[in-house]
């Protein structure tokens, strides 16, 4: 369940920052009642690059596969793979 917390609670920083590294997911900040910021740790801050990173890249290989039809058969590839690049 999402952490929602008034903007005032940012005061006290060392509580906000041990609340971001033990929920490992971002806290709502809200404002007069209505969302404002949202935190998190450097490390689920990370961890979320790294999953969007790795969403892109199979979207474009489902793309590419859509344009085409065409699959490729994977001993063969990795064979051709290291041939072409480990001698």
């Amino acid at each position: 369940m999402p952490q929602i917390r008034p903007i005032t609670d940012l005061r006290n920083t060392s509580e906000i920052s041990e609340l971001c590294h033990a929920k490992k997911e971002p806290i709502f900040i809200t404002k007069n009642g209505y969302g404002d910021l949202v935190i998190m740790s450097i490390e689920t801050y990370e961890a979320m690059l790294e999953e969007r990173e790795l969403d892109a890249a199979i979207a474009e290989a489902e793309a590419g596969y859509a344009s085409d039809n065409r699959l490729l058969d994977a001993k063969e590839s990795l064979s051709t793979l290291r041939r072409n690049h480990f001698g």
